[in-house]
């Protein structure tokens, strides 16, 4: 047993594996959350309906852009109000209340974007 390692203790509980620190310690969680998968930009704007999460709410989220957020903040600030409705900017994509998929394609098209409609 030279590469055993606890898994279990009676005094802490459950002990992560990469940090072998008690779960209710560990850091390696709150790190791992905080840092989400960021695919890399191809030049297409993707919009998915989503729903999970948001109390049966529909959302339709932008997502794939190139820009920083103050340019991202002004395009979503333009769709919102072609749009009529409200929404905001979070992690590089744009979340607009209700199912505007059709339109926001529409909208950004005319700007001279590639749009593309993701998901189901």
């Amino acid at each position: 047993m030279t590469n055993s390692r606890l898994v279990y203790s009676t005094e802490s509980g459950q002990v992560c594996p990469e940090c072998q620190r008690p779960i209710s310690d560990c850091n390696c969680k709150k790190k791992k959350s905080k840092t989400r998968l960021k695919t890399k930009p191809d030049g297409i704007i993707r919009i998915r309906r989503e729903v999970k999460g948001r109390k049966g709410k529909t959302v339709s989220v932008i997502y794939g852009f190139q820009f920083d957020q103050v340019d991202l903040k002004t395009l979503a600030k333009q769709l919102k109000q072609q749009c009529g409705t409200g929404g905001s900017v979070k992690d590089d994509m744009i979340i607009i209340q209700g199912d505007h998929r059709e339109k926001l394609m529409k909208l950004l098209k005319a700007q001279g974007h590639t749009v593309k409609l993701s998901g189901g």
